[in-house]
């Protein structure tokens, strides 16, 4: 039973050393979040001067979704070091009031800018080209979104999709995740 007990206490420790802080706003907090002035247009500049893909990343307090993606997808070391090597990340509070500049100039709190957008799930990856139209705000100058909590593989073949800019081409993302399916991958 010992043995047992020491088994279970393990695992769930090992779990626990992979989970992501929260901060005191109740979001979880890793190292590759960028503390920027949210100011989204200088964001991009930053991201692109060290050649990097500019990802939103809208979580709230509490958020279950957020905590499965942060202890069960985003720890995963080929899905850690890909975020790392190739994007820069920017969070935003659902329900916060810090101040976010958008792409056209509107600078609301994140709750407003986030209602303004249209996000109605936490957590929303929002992947953002590396050049945004003239007047394009929000969803409108994404790549990409993903709404809401996906698993491990959906995840990694995302984050691939955009930095090779699947978007510009003519292999939706469905179909390119299936491909990368049939032809292995490194999670079952």
């Amino acid at each position: 039973m010992r043995k047992l007990l020491g088994i279970l206490a393990a695992v769930l420790f090992a779990q626990a050393a992979h989970s992501a802080e929260l901060g005191d706003d109740g979001l979880h907090k890793v190292d590759w979040q960028r503390d920027t002035f949210k100011d989204l247009r200088e964001d991009l500049e930053e991201a692109n001067a060290e050649g990097k893909r500019l990802m939103v990343i809208i979580e709230q307090r509490g958020c279950i979704y957020c905590t499965k993606m942060y202890e069960e997808v985003f720890p995963v070391p080929e899905i850690d070091q890909y975020i790392r090597d190739h994007y820069f990340v920017v969070q935003l509070n659902m329900f916060g009031d810090v101040e976010v500049t958008d792409f056209d100039g509107t600078t609301l709190p994140e709750k407003d800018m986030i209602q303004r957008w249209g996000i109605l799930f936490t957590p929303t990856l929002i992947f953002y080209p590396t050049e945004v139209e003239d007047g394009a705000f929000g969803q409108a100058a994404a790549a990409a979104v993903m709404p809401g909590a996906f698993g491990k593989w959906t995840t990694y073949n995302l984050l691939n999709w955009v930095v090779e800019e699947g978007y510009l081409g003519d292999e939706n993302f469905q179909k390119y995740h299936a491909r990368r399916i049939e032809e292995g991958g490194l999670f079952d």
